[in-house]
């Protein structure tokens, strides 16, 4: 019989970045190092920084996006709600009525993988459920985890190869 502690298991959890207002390069920076200074992370790996052009509501600002990967035992809902603090200490102000859902904003933090894990809970759904349709997220993304899988889609990398990439950018 085992006398320590169960510990959760970790997971290859994967992050997109991204803002289009203020320093956006500074902001996504900054939310990088506020994931990597959680504790229990390890692994940790952040992408390049690309400019995208805006998708969905296209009349705004360009955006810079990223992705970072890292392994974590917090579950997916604790991850989720230690995403949006960190949103809310950059500044993000969301609407209550989710009007500015697309819209320009300070800073966006979406998990976009955890694990192979499928998931539909109430403000949360693993895998995005967009991802396999946003360049802008699989580019990043596929620079720190090549191998990323979406768990009911495939291989990030095959969906990115259909892909138009027109207008992303890596920022030197």
């Amino acid at each position: 019989m085992s006398t320590g502690s169960a510990q959760a298991p970790r997971v290859r959890a994967c992050v997109g970045l991204g803002a289009n207002l203020g320093d956006a390069v500074a902001t996504v920076r900054d939310a990088a190092r506020a994931l990597a200074a959680l504790p229990g992370i390890s692994g940790w790996a952040l992408s390049r920084f690309y400019r995208t052009p805006a998708w969905g509501v296209t009349d705004q600002p360009d955006f810079i996006n990223a992705a970072a990967v890292f392994e974590t035992d917090l579950p997916a809902m604790a991850l989720l709600q230690t995403l949006l603090s960190i949103e809310t200490a950059l500044g993000r102000r969301r609407a209550p009525d989710g009007r500015d859902r697309w819209g320009p904003r300070t800073l966006d933090l979406d998990l976009l993988l955890y694990g192979d894990a499928r998931l539909a809970l109430p403000g949360l759904i693993v895998p995005h459920p967009h991802l396999h349709t946003r360049a802008f997220a699989l580019v990043p993304l596929l620079d720190v985890a090549p191998d990323a899988q979406i768990p009911g889609v495939g291989a990030a990398a095959d969906i990115l190869a259909g892909m138009d990439r027109s207008g992303i950018e890596a920022i030197p």
